[in-house]
């Protein structure tokens, strides 16, 4: 079964993500199943892009502005 990818953390969807590219790249034996894996694939790639949207919002507020005086 696979786990839904809103509950991965950015490692696990960052590795899922690699294994999908790989078997993308091999060939999937069917149409069917080559967009299955494209779709999980985009899903997996927004994920990633989530978090580090997320770890790039964090660091922002944990620095000074740039207006501050250090």
């Amino acid at each position: 079964m696979t786990e839904a990818v809103e509950s991965l953390s950015f490692e696990q969807a960052r590795d899922e993500l690699v294994r999908v590219v790989a078997e993308l790249e091999q060939g999937s034996p069917t149409l069917e199943q080559s967009l299955a894996l494209w779709e999980r694939g985009e899903a997996l790639a927004t994920r990633c892009e989530e978090w580090l949207l997320g770890a790039k919002k964090r660091l922002d507020a944990a620095r000074p502005s740039s207006g501050e005086e250090q």
